[in-house]
């Protein structure tokens, strides 16, 4: 063995990859933000009370107060509606605003 160049870790002139943060000194950055400069948002809060409503508050009124409907609509459509809506504000608050 020599103690030529390790092929364990990326060289010292390759930085090693695209997902290394690089500083540019114009004030650009590249790279993945770090857990500080990511923002939780009005988007994140909608989200989250849209889960609470899927999760807890549609399941409880279906059991405390079951409609006077048939079964079908009862257990399978009422539900249904939480979790399309569920899946739209997901896919909103997955959206950046432009």
């Amino acid at each position: 063995m020599t103690d030529d160049a390790s092929t364990d870790g990326p060289d010292e002139r390759d930085p090693g990859g695209s997902d290394a943060y690089v500083h540019e000194p114009d004030g650009s950055t590249t790279g993945d933000p770090g857990p500080n400069d990511r923002e939780f948002g009005r988007r994140g809060w909608i989200l989250v009370g849209v889960i609470v409503l899927a999760f807890v508050v549609a399941p409880l009124l279906i059991y405390l107060r079951p409609p006077a409907l048939p079964f079908k609509f009862a257990y399978l459509v009422l539900p249904l509606v939480p979790a399309v809506l569920l899946g739209a504000t997901a896919v909103w608050a997955a959206q950046r605003n432009a």
